[in-house]
Formats: structure tokens, sequence, C-alpha cells
């Protein structure tokens, strides 16, 4: 049985964000279940969904007035690509390593969610910002001033202040 399950601890009351993140927890729990001959497929799917979930956030945040040198954007950047050379040392017949890998992405995922992600889905609220189409329903709330951080009050005092400000 998977290590992480779908809970409400995980519910950012983001629908967009929610159901991308309860795919990603299901195509974990898949690996973490596979078999050794479905385990890089699966790997390999999760890292294709990984990508979009990631690309889209990013997209959110530029579009908002994240920078884009921003810590939760290189998050994403460092999680991809330590998930794409897992695939390659799995491909090279390193499958403990897949599998160690998916059990601590399972723990970075729910510390980034109720940080990071719980700081993103605030701040795209206090924009008025729709998820589905990409709109800015209050513009004149976007920040002059490109936010630097993650966006979550846990990053530092300069995020504590952004995400306070923009809330």
């Amino acid at each position: 049985m998977a290590a992480l399950q779908w809970s409400q601890a995980l519910v950012l009351d983001a629908p967009v964000m929610d159901r991308t993140h309860e795919e990603f927890v299901a195509l974990l729990a898949e690996v973490e279940d596979s078999r050794d001959d479905q385990l890089l497929p699966g790997w390999s799917a999760l890292i294709d969904h990984t990508d979009a979930h990631f690309a889209r956030e990013d997209q959110w945040m530029r579009a908002t007035g994240f920078s884009s040198a921003n810590c939760h954007s290189v998050q994403h950047k460092v999680v991809l690509q330590a998930m794409r050379d897992g695939l390659a040392a799995g491909r090279r017949g390193d499958l403990p390593l897949v599998r160690e890998m998916a059990r601590q992405l399972g723990a970075w995922f729910v510390h980034h969610a109720q940080t990071m992600d719980a700081g993103l889905a605030l701040h795209l609220r206090s924009m008025g910002f729709d998820m589905e189409t990409g709109d800015i329903g209050r513009p004149h709330a976007l920040p002059t001033q490109p936010l630097q951080g993650c966006g979550s009050a846990a990053c530092s005092p300069t995020d504590q202040h952004a995400v306070a400000t923009a809330a």
C-alpha cells in the first residue's frame, strides 16, 4: 500500500489544483504499488503528469506577479530533474532507487502542497485568478513588484509580508 493517500489535509480549496494534486497522489500510489515490470512505465507517466502540473503552476505564478526565479518554481525544476534522473537510473537497472525516490517524493509532496502550494492558492484567490481560464478578476490586486521567495508564509519574512498584503 502506498505511503501517501489523498486526504482532506491536502485539499487547498482550489478545485483545479486539488484535482491535479489528487491525480498526482493516485499516480504516485500506482508507482509505489507496481510490480517491477510496471515500475518504469508508471514512473514515466508520473513524470509526464508532474511536468504538466508544475508548468501550469509556474504559468499561474508568472501571470500573477511571482518572480521567475522564485523558490517555488526552482523547487519544481529540481524535483522534476531528480525524477528524470531516477528514470535514467531505473533504465540502468536501479529499480530500488526509483522505489526509494517514490517514497521520498510522497513526503516531499505533502510539505510542498501544505506550504508552497497553499501560499500560491491563497495568492491566486486574492487576485481573483481563474485557474481554468487564466482570467484575473482583480487585476488591480496584482503586485507592483514580482514576488520573491515561494509565496508561502513558511518561506521568509519577506514572503510573509507578500502573502499578507496580497490577502
